[in-house]
């Protein structure tokens, strides 16, 4: 088994527990439920924006402990300033993260994006329920028919979609129902990430989805490449995390970009 395949196996009974803790129609009548959705998409476009999308999370498969001091509210409220997007892990036994990191990041007025091993349709109720504005569906954990059925209820409910794709097959899973598509240059089953994976499958990206490039970012010139390569987004979680100062870290970042796309 590998660490994908271990990872869903573990998802599948963590959502079975949650369902018991909370049901549906509960999550419906949380307050972040009925919350106008803040679009992604329309925040990528903003040419005042940097395209970062900046994560947030603890630790990771690969890497163990990344990052257990700074919280969710003192590192998103900076981010939020130039980031197109915020990432929040709210997987717990892999990456550290929680529903509550969620919420808490839910004080910034930028779209929120719940990174997480979708693998039922709860989930998506759970991540509307709990302030996000868009989900993370991964193709190689899902089926198309499950990616049609997944999108198209995010959709129904007001949340935007990114589609995560890792190969050329994987592409089959866009749908009308995808506002976005990533490239993961990082191989969840081996955990290599290699940056070519997106610029060999930016062409083959239809024009009408915005393109996000994930994993392995960690300087401004493999930015101003992606751009140049027609990537709109720049999903970055591990860089500023690694860093004893998050924040510090994400501004020098931002400002060293500024002065290559002048």
């Amino acid at each position: 088994m590998n660490i994908l395949d271990n990872i869903v196996a573990k998802k599948k009974i963590e959502v079975a527990k949650r369902k018991q803790n909370i049901s549906i129609q509960e999550l419906e009548k949380q307050k972040f439920f009925t919350h106008k959705t803040v679009s992604l998409k329309e925040f990528l476009l903003d040419k005042n924006r940097t395209g970062i999308i900046a994560e947030y999370k603890r630790k990771s498969p690969s890497k163990g402990i990344i990052n257990n001091h700074s919280t969710v509210e003192e590192v998103t409220t900076v981010y939020a300033k130039y980031a197109s997007g915020i990432s929040v892990l709210t997987d717990e036994e892999f990456f550290g993260g929680n529903m509550q990191d969620l919420i808490n990041a839910r004080i910034n007025a930028v779209p929120l994006l719940r990174k997480d091993f979708m693998i039922d349709e709860y989930q998506i109720i759970e991540a509307k329920a709990n302030g996000a504005d868009v989900i993370l569906l991964i193709a190689a954990c899902l089926s198309k028919a499950q990616t049609k059925n997944f999108s198209a209820l995010a959709k129904n409910i007001g949340l935007e979609v990114l589609l995560e794709i890792h190969n050329e097959e994987e592409l089959n899973y866009i749908d009308c129902n995808v506002d976005l598509v990533g490239v993961n240059n990082r191989n969840l089953k081996t955990f290599e990430v290699n940056i070519q994976t997106s610029l060999q499958l930016i062409h083959q990206i239809p024009a009408n989805k915005l393109a996000i490039a994930e994993s392995g970012i960690n300087n401004v010139d493999t930015i101003v490449t992606l751009r140049n390569a027609g990537f709109k987004g720049f999903l970055i979680g591990e860089n500023f995390m690694k860093e004893n100062n998050p924040p510090t870290a994400f501004i020098n970042f931002v400002q060293q970009l500024k002065t290559k796309l002048v």
